[in-house]
């Protein structure tokens, strides 16, 4: 009996998360941060309110365009851009690469003091009862930026958002971080198809090694060139949404598509084994994921953060929502 109401239970919260009304009456109650977006619907033709699910298929004028090192001339204006030579000859390198690979990693990007301030606020904040773990995931905290400011220097950190910026090509801004106490075993993805943009690509990630990291604490894997496959979105699915509700095995569908793509394009993986104050930044569409924790207690504490460019339009194409910004 226990049994059968706990699966009913996880069946009802699994249809309130794809609800859609249920969805408008909460952006209805964040219609202050959703109404700038009245005039990037009109410029894209989304006939749709702004508190009014959305995915790619309801953007009738798209955009004509894409980050500048995603354009067939990329290297060539990447060697003429005056503000390359500001950069350290290692990330000079890097950004060329990026080109090609789609990721950068920036070796002690953060020094020893640093981290260790980082790893001391939020051992407080857990300590503290105060941390904001996430319901369906208990080993992380989300948006921890908001509550540390120690985390708050590290993802806002002014010449790591140089870079990010001029990697983007627009300013970039912090949307979403978590701090993982373990690795999160996660299975092959995207970001885009989570946190999208109009025009697209115009989102970019960093993950922070708090820590060394061991081949038995579930490393981050990703696959070189992956970002250069075709974006997928809701329209390329069969699962297909409804008027009220989300299409249940939306993502999933997603993830065995990206997969077949990237066996079909013989991409190989390749794992991130990360030293303490490491940083790594990928693509919006840098397929990318967490190896399995091969041994127990390992940790694996990092910082994850996605940034959004300035003046697009920021949405969810998985749950066919509108993104909402922190202020």
């Amino acid at each position: 009996m226990l049994g059968a109401r706990m699966t009913l239970a996880s069946s009802v919260k699994g249809l309130a998360r794809r609800s859609k009304p249920a969805w408008m009456a909460r952006n209805l109650l964040h219609y202050p941060a959703l109404r700038g977006n009245a005039q990037l619907h009109r410029r894209y033709g989304i006939r749709r309110p702004v508190i009014g699910p959305i995915c790619h298929r309801h953007i009738t004028q798209p955009a004509d365009e894409v980050p500048w090192l995603d354009r067939p001339n990329a290297k060539t204006a990447l060697s003429a851009h005056p503000d390359l030579s500001s950069f350290p000859e290692a990330i000079q390198r890097s950004l060329f690469d990026w080109i090609d690979d789609g990721y950068m990693i920036l070796p002690r990007f953060f020094d020893d003091a640093r981290i260790e301030a980082i790893n001391s606020s939020l051992k407080n904040l857990l300590e503290s009862g105060e941390a904001r773990t996430n319901p369906l995931a208990k080993s992380r905290i989300m948006n921890p930026f908001l509550q540390s400011n120690e985390v708050s220097g590290a993802l806002r950190d002014s010449e790591l958002l140089r870079l990010l910026s001029f990697t983007l090509g627009r300013e970039a801004r912090l949307f979403q971080g978590m701090h993982f106490f373990e690795g999160s075993q996660q299975g092959a993805h995207s970001d885009f198809f989570h946190m999208s943009t109009e025009p697209v690509g115009y989102l970019i990630a960093i993950w922070v090694a708090l820590e060394d990291v061991s081949p038995e604490s579930g490393p981050v894997y990703y696959y070189p060139g992956s970002h250069r496959l075709p974006y997928l979105m809701s329209e390329d699915l069969d699962a297909r949404s409804g008027l009220l509700f989300v299409a249940k095995d939306k993502d999933e569908e997603y993830k065995r598509r990206l997969i077949a793509g990237v066996e079909q394009a013989t991409i190989e993986p390749v794992d991130f084994l990360a030293e303490k104050g490491d940083v790594l930044i990928w693509h919006a569409n840098l397929v990318h994921g967490g190896n399995a924790i091969a041994r127990n207690g390992a940790t694996r504490r990092s910082l994850v953060a996605h940034y959004f460019a300035r003046d697009v339009l920021c949405y969810h194409e998985v749950t066919e929502r509108p993104a909402l910004l922190p202020a």
